[in-house]
């Protein structure tokens, strides 16, 4: 949340006529916008954490020693432990929907809109092949584990697979499927495509993932989309550099 910023008293030749209410406010105004960008810098910290160790791995002491400040001064932000946890998948959202589904959305409606989702999340995946995906790694961790954290994962994921499936729904509406295309199998399908290449990826660490992803996807749309509309997209064509 962006704080406003505090009134700017009118320029006059006598400094005494300054509000004094206005400047009263300035120290506690420059405080807490100040406070606001510590705790930025921690829950990125603590992001940059999570994707090595897991969410559960994530503590107060943890997060206090990368980011080189006290417990207690980390604690004072968040409260808890929990909240931290809950802070940091808040955050990996935000940066999911500003890197994947904002840009879509120029788009148009259709294949080009679904195209440009799966095209931006294979971007962030082949980054996070190097580092590890919250969403996922969250689900293991959590998947049995009621609670706010569980909670607070499964409403992002929710989120953008209803995204992802509102976009297939109005590629069938704008005629870019077959009639009988069933949009919530094919959403599932593609879901399954970014999964199964994190699994060979990381886990299996198997060369040529990224390209078997890509040729999945466009097998997915040989199958569901009209005839007119199933040529290859150029820019989610796999290059030699992104080949293992």
């Amino acid at each position: 949340m962006t704080l406003p910023a505090p009134p700017t008293p009118k320029r006059r030749s006598d400094a005494r006529c300054a509000t004094p209410g206005v400047r009263s406010r300035t120290p506690g105004a420059r405080a807490l916008q100040k406070g606001q960008q510590t705790k930025q810098i921690i829950v990125d910290a603590a992001l940059g954490l999570a994707t090595q160790i897991g969410l559960e791995g994530l503590s107060i002491g943890a997060v206090a020693e990368v980011t080189r400040m006290s417990k207690s001064g980390v604690f004072a932000h968040f409260g808890s432990r929990e909240e931290l946890q809950i802070s940091v998948v808040r955050e990996y959202y935000a940066q999911f929907f500003n890197e994947v589904f904002s840009p879509a959305m120029n788009e148009p409606r259709g294949l080009p809109r679904v195209r440009a989702l799966f095209g931006n999340w294979m971007k962030r995946v082949a980054v996070e092949l190097q580092s590890g995906c919250i969403f996922i790694s969250g689900a293991v961790e959590f998947d049995d584990r009621p609670g706010p954290v569980r909670d607070a994962l499964a409403s992002s994921v929710d989120t953008w697979l209803a995204a992802m499936y509102r976009a297939i729904v109005l590629a069938k509406k704008e005629g870019h499927l077959l009639t009988d295309a069933n949009e919530e199998q094919m959403a599932f399908e593609i879901h399954g495509l970014i999964l199964a290449l994190h699994y060979e990826a990381r886990f299996l660490k198997k060369a040529g993932a990224l390209a078997r992803t890509h040729k999945g996807f466009e097998n997915i749309l040989a199958r569901y989309a009209s005839l007119a509309v199933t040529e290859p997209h150029p820019t989610l064509n796999p290059t030699p550099s992104n080949q293992e």
